[in-house]
């Protein structure tokens, strides 16, 4: 027998797929709703249509235009947070293994759907990019350090490479590489950085952890800079 947890009525427009679906009123009698099939396999129906709950997550992350937390894609196709993470996770796992084109990634609970990293060429290629786009030297290294070591302040990434790094810094804030997480409580309140979603895109990362682990001389030797405890993996 099938177990269906049943949503308020809802319309799915394309612009509108993932606000929060439940809160949408409409006067139509379709619903969505998870049913696990004979299979096992969880469905999502709106009426007479359904498919499988793997394929809706996909449709979602496909028209989203940036990254959308679990508890959203939830709403929407009614069903818990940790079953929707598991599906998405999957799907990201599915494209791996089949050497797809696309990749799932996933950073601070938020999901999205981002092209393959060995088609990076062939993306460049194709949209025309200037070779001008490509970051120089001292902006990848504050980026190495922001990754590494996030949530850093620019005294931080400065005791690490020995230079003023503010004009760096403003680049790639614009360029939206880096953001700023919040302000260390001491003197002067100074912004702490982070990457962002679309540094894990410039990159080819579906996650921080991705990152090839730096050699333990090199750690050391940040962290003695920063006058930071040793990490032994990057924040995700």
């Amino acid at each position: 027998m099938e177990t269906e947890i049943h949503a308020d009525a809802v319309t799915l427009e394309p612009r509108e797929a993932l606000q929060p679906a439940l809160d949408i009123a409409t006067e139509t009698a379709a619903r969505i709703l998870t049913a696990e099939s004979e299979s096992g396999q969880l469905l999502v129906r709106m009426g007479s249509v359904s498919m499988p709950l793997l394929s809706a997550l996909e449709s979602l992350l496909f028209v989203a235009d940036a990254p959308v937390e679990a508890e959203e894609l939830a709403r929407v196709v009614n069903a818990p947070v940790e079953v929707v993470e598991r599906h998405v996770r999957a799907l990201g796992e599915l494209y791996r293994a089949q050497h797809r084109g696309l990749r799932i990634a996933e950073r601070n609970g938020r999901f999205q759907m981002v092209s393959a990293p060995e088609a990076g060429e062939l993306i460049e290629a194709f949209l025309n990019l200037d070779a001008t786009t490509r970051l120089s030297a001292p902006a990848l290294e504050t980026l190495a350090i922001i990754a590494y070591r996030q949530p850093v302040t620019r005294a931080q990434i400065e005791a690490v490479r020995g230079v003023d790094c503010s004009g760096v810094l403003r680049s790639l804030l614009q360029r939206g590489l880096i953001e700023e997480i919040d302000r260390l409580d001491a003197p002067g309140r100074p912004v702490r950085y982070g990457v962002t979603d679309l540094f894990l895109q410039h990159f080819g990362l579906t996650s921080l952890q991705e990152l090839p682990p730096l050699e333990p001389q090199e750690a050391e030797q940040i962290d003695a800079a920063m006058g930071a405890p040793p990490k032994d993996a990057p924040t995700p």
